[in-house]
């Protein structure tokens, strides 16, 4: 009953408020649109706790630093750009070209100066973040991004992509590390939730300038290390380290290869 509760509750929010930030788009400027996106997730953070019994937890906000930053942060659950999001008031973020599908979506994304790429990443794919970076910086915006690029299962992982290692190095942005362990209370895009106490983490920054193999092996070890610490402090089970799993992408490539070669 909570998690049917909860989704006829999120898909009123979602279609009143995509609604009316397609409205807003029409306006000139930012503030009409980014004013009603965080009344949304805010509102959304509110029916996580009150319907589905998702309560919050938020860790090391005083670790963030000053002035424009990277968000790296794990991704598990849906749920979890409405959790960063409602921290802060103006938050640039990078997404995949899937949103733009949906109605009303595009309109809204580009208002919001969202960062949208194609999830298979390449030249188009960094050029896309390296503009929105720029813009991020020189209007002091926080910046989200996932770096394996895709929805993991709790005690799964993917390849850091190292798009958010360029915003790093050609923009001199500190990037803040984000575990979760959101996924154990509402797995990817299930339909069913699972009450309890999420916790979200900010982690120690790692500053620009690193070598990319460092960097991204930094990264990860903080990211992979803290959201299993998480996940078993909530399972009350031994910690236990995620599996690199391919992605989807990695997946269908390599099927159509095969189908290449048998045929």
């Amino acid at each position: 009953m909570r998690s049917f509760l909860f989704n006829l509750v999120y898909w009123v929010l979602s279609i009143l408020y995509a609604t009316m930030a397609a409205f807003a788009a029409l306006t000139p400027g930012r503030k009409a649109t980014s004013w009603i996106i965080r009344r949304y997730v805010r509102r959304m953070v509110q029916a996580m706790r009150i319907f589905a019994g998702i309560k919050l937890d938020v860790r090391g906000r005083e670790r963030l630093p000053e002035g424009a930053f990277i968000i790296a942060a794990k991704h598990q659950s849906w749920g979890d750009g409405f959790s960063v999001y409602s921290q802060f008031d103006d938050l640039a973020f990078v997404t995949g070209d899937h949103l733009e599908r949906f109605p009303l979506l595009s309109g809204v994304l580009k208002k919001l100066g969202a960062i949208v790429v194609d999830n298979c990443g390449g030249p188009e794919a960094r050029r896309a973040l390296s503009e929105s970076a720029a813009q991020a910086k020189a209007e002091n915006r926080k910046i989200l991004i996932y770096p394996e690029g895709n929805l993991a299962k709790i005690g799964e992982r993917f390849r850091y992509r190292s798009g958010v290692w360029h915003m790093s190095t050609d923009f001199d942005m500190p990037v803040v590390p984000l575990a979760t362990n959101l996924g154990l209370f509402w797995q990817q895009t299930s339909a069913k939730k699972n009450p309890g106490t999420a916790t979200i983490e900010f982690l120690d920054p790692i500053p620009a300038g690193l070598p990319k193999a460092e960097f991204l092996k930094r990264l990860e070890e903080a990211v992979e290390t803290r959201t299993a610490e998480l996940v078993a402090e909530a399972t009350g089970k031994p910690v236990q380290m995620a599996v690199l799993v391919p992605t989807p992408d990695e997946i269908a490539r390599e099927a159509k290869r095969a189908a290449a070669a048998a045929g």
